[in-house]
């Protein structure tokens, strides 16, 4: 009964940040064998052309967009996470899940020129995606105008239990809490995953849930077929207080 109890709920998708040529390809491939194994095909965010060190971790693999079209042909769906993946602001955004950015609080001119550049990037190699990964969550209405200008319609972000449309955008939400996520009885969310910083326990963790809620972890493309609603100023602007909140609640653990 327990078991049947877990396997329906809230629909559950992964997406992991910080692919690069140079990331941690031990953990990257560890958490690729589970997801392999359950099923799930996540969406990837690939930094076009990573400037942060924090992220360089192997020496860069040489077959690296080779491999990520391998990725795609199985299944996998793609997003641009950023441009260099360097916080250049301290700047909260419209979604203030943390206090840097590389986007929010930037002139739109620059914001458009780094997407651009990194849009360029993908196509040299043969990849089209429109969807956006904002590194730190965090981004602007100048964010949004320049992504529209190049024919980005999605981002992977916010906060709700199903995609919605504000500023002519279609959002894909995250999971604020993955406890309450997986106790939620409906809807539709994500699971952030940083393999780079990605502890045995982690990775035992994930396991344990892939295998514990087989059938409520599901393919990202499923959620790119659920339709949107639309978002109105008062739930955007609990979204925002939500975020806003969270931010100040790790901060305060991470003192303690």
């Amino acid at each position: 009964m327990e078991k049947n109890m877990k396997n329906t709920g809230m629909k559950i998708c992964i997406r992991m940040d910080d692919i690069t040529p140079d990331m941690d390809w031990a953990k990257f491939l560890r958490f690729k064998e589970l997801c392999d194994l359950y099923q799930v095909k996540p969406l990837i965010g690939i930094v076009p052309k990573n400037e942060d060190k924090n992220l360089s971790i192997d020496a860069p693999r040489e077959d690296f967009w080779d491999y990520i079209k391998q990725l795609q042909r199985e299944g996998w769906l793609l997003a641009q996470h950023g441009y260099t993946h360097v916080y250049t602001t301290k700047e909260a955004g419209l979604f203030p899940l943390n206090d840097f950015s590389e986007f929010a609080g930037v002139e739109y001119s620059e914001q458009y020129e780094a997407i651009k550049l990194g849009q360029d990037i993908f196509r040299e190699h043969g990849i089209e995606t429109d969807i956006f990964m904002a590194p730190g969550h965090s981004y602007d209405k100048h964010t949004f105008k320049a992504l529209q200008n190049l024919n980005y319609w999605r981002i992977t972000d916010g906060f709700g239990n199903r995609p919605y449309v504000r500023h002519d955008m279609i959002f894909y939400p995250i999971s604020h809490n993955q406890k309450s996520s997986l106790n939620a009885k409906s809807g539709y969310t994500t699971f952030v995953v940083h393999t780079n910083t990605m502890k045995d326990s982690d990775f035992a963790r994930y396991e344990r849930m892939f295998r514990e809620y087989e059938g409520r972890f599901v393919s990202y493309l499923e959620l790119l077929r659920v339709e949107p609603v639309y978002r109105g100023f008062f739930k955007a602007k609990i979204e925002y207080l939500t975020a806003y909140a969270k931010q100040k609640i790790v901060k305060r653990k991470s003192k303690v």
